[in-house]
């Protein structure tokens, strides 16, 4: 086999192994639903049990990386503390090591055949549910194929001088192992492609394990890299629990290299006892580190959290997405004062959808990021408490209300949707900004002062709409109602100057075409802080 053969199968192993793992992930994303995110959700309450729920959705996703990125954008968007994130970081950390047990079994004969059985359920199979199955079995067989083809690919090298060198080397110098495991995890952004990949060359005898092993802790260190990139620019939560993996698995290899004679003494010892083959040996090695890993430093949580603080200094700014106020004991005790819970909760998803709308001017005017970002970490702030109040006041709704209580359950259902819109109409004003940005469109001066009226009238309307929310005020929303003309003039009255714009050349047709999607956005948000005045009329007239 030439030099050119060898590199071409190497590298369509590689992309198709990790497009085997991304395929079969995504398919058991898809399997599971929301439930992964739920499961982090809700199951992080203490150390214990975020490790626990981080190993579940790292076997779930078969991916560390996964895991880990979307921990730090449930950290980032305030889902979670930075104490639950380590427990879960941890967890995906054992987590990983199944995908090294699975390639242990050594199943690569069998690859061919299961890619077909995900084929057949996907294309022959008219049910979304089988389809999400057969992705999921077609990325497990592909997974097995690239990892072939490597083992292919990299046959030759035993018999390299240079190579063999190489791994001596690295058995004389385990810290030359690290280096190489981490920068070649680093270089193809994945442990599980790397460490597979080192399975095939100890299976094939090109290394021996004084060799492996070092490489192998190696890529635990380069796994970290994805949690970096993926805290750029988050928030410091978010880059403070990126940190943490960091330190984490630094601790990890440390501990490890001092001790690695008496451990590969010990993973021989296993091996033989077991009989386990080549691949298994380091399936184990690597699942008994990451689990040791994880037993020594889980009691030290809140150090390592004050390590990552005082090396992130600041204050957080996450969002605090979870609801406040709705404790269902206040449903069983006492229905009014439920409502009344749910009341202040509605009133915090309106100030999201007040402080989001400004953080979309914001980016208007600023272009800069961090503006959209937390416009989108606002709306899905609003999308998770219109779930969680939703299913609150369902729940009211089955106790013995009186008719006025009726009506404020009914004008809060009401304005949850309101509100809810309100967070999807800024939103599309943000994708209008990045397809502004993306295509370079420009407008005139007059455009964007005429954007930033609408802007002033619609949030100052839904600020009016909020407060009269908040103290029942008849009047103040009644005032709300009679800007809807006004609004709705406003509306009309750019669109008309913008048509003329662009008949004199001002302005150019996407220009044209992005204003007046912007104003229709504005105008509809405008609406909907007429409808929540119109809510709160109602319940005062009744």
């Amino acid at each position: 086999m030439d030099v050119q053969s060898i590199i071409f199968m190497f590298l369509g192993g590689l992309g198709i192994f990790l497009f085997g793992i991304k395929f079969m992930g995504d398919g058991l994303q898809k399997v599971a639903g929301d439930r992964l995110r739920d499961i982090l959700d809700k199951f992080t309450s203490n150390p214990i049990m975020g490790v626990i729920a981080g190993l579940i959705v790292t076997v779930a996703l078969q991916t560390s990386t996964g895991t880990t990125v979307l921990t730090i954008g449930l950290v980032n968007a305030g889902f979670m503390t930075l104490h639950q994130a380590i427990g879960v970081i941890m967890g995906a950390n054992i987590g990983t090591t199944v995908t090294a047990f699975i390639i242990g079994f050594k199943i690569q004969a069998y690859a061919l055949p299961i890619i077909f059985i995900g084929t057949f359920f996907i294309f022959f199979i008219k049910n979304k549910k089988a389809h999400n199955y057969g992705q999921v079995i077609f990325g497990f067989g592909a997974l097995f194929f690239g990892l072939s083809l490597m083992g292919d690919a990299m046959r030759p090298l035993r018999d390299l001088q240079a190579f063999t060198d190489l791994t001596l080397s690295m058995s004389e110098n385990p810290i030359l192992g690290v280096f190489i495991g981490a920068f070649f995890t680093v270089a193809v952004q994945s442990s599980t492609a790397s460490i597979g990949l080192l399975q095939t060359l100890y299976d094939q005898g090109a290394m021996d394990l004084w060799a492996a092993l070092p490489v192998l802790f190696g890529d635990n260190i380069g796994t970290t890299i994805t949690a970096i990139l993926a805290s750029i620019g988050a928030s410091i939560a978010a880059r403070r629990a990126a940190l943490t993996h960091v330190i984490f698995n630094l601790i990890g290899t440390f501990i490890i290299l001092l001790l690695l004679v008496p451990y590969t003494h010990f993973i021989i010892y296993i091996s033989e006892k077991l009989y386990l083959n080549p691949a298994m040996q380091i399936a184990f090695a690597h699942g008994i580190f990451n689990t040791a890993n994880v037993l020594i430093q889980l009691p030290f949580v809140a150090i390592l959290a004050i390590i990552v603080t005082k090396l992130i200094p600041g204050k957080d700014s996450a969002i605090e997405y979870k609801a406040q106020h709705l404790d269902p004991l206040f449903i069983q005790q006492s229905p009014v004062i439920a409502l009344g819970q749910a009341k202040k909760e509605v009133l915090r998803m309106s100030e999201f959808a007040e402080q989001g709308l400004q953080e979309a001017n914001q980016y208007l005017k600023t272009k800069q990021k961090k503006h959209a970002e937390l416009t989108v970490q606002f709306e899905d702030a609003i999308n998770n408490l219109d779930r969680k109040i939703t299913d609150y006041l369902v729940l009211i709704s089955a106790k013995s209300l009186s008719a006025q209580d009726s009506e404020m359950h009914s004008m809060l259902m009401d304005t949850i949707r309101d509100i809810e819109r309100v967070g999807d109409h800024m939103e599309n004003i943000v994708e209008l900004i990045d397809y502004q940005i993306t295509n370079k469109v420009t407008m005139s001066n007059k455009a964007i002062q005429d954007l930033d009226e609408m802007f002033n009238l619609t949030i100052s309307t839904l600020q009016q709409a909020i407060k009269a929310l908040e103290n029942n005020d008849i009047v103040e929303a009644r005032s709300v109602v009679l800007k809807e003309e006004k609004i709705d003039k406003m509306e009309r009255k750019l669109r008309k100057n913008h048509i003329l714009r662009i008949n004199e050349g001002n302005c150019t047709g996407s220009a044209g075409i992005v204003f007046v999607d912007m104003v229709s956005n504005l105008e509809r948000i405008g609406d909907h802080a007429v409808n929540i005045a119109e809510a709160v009329i109602g319940e005062e007239d009744f």
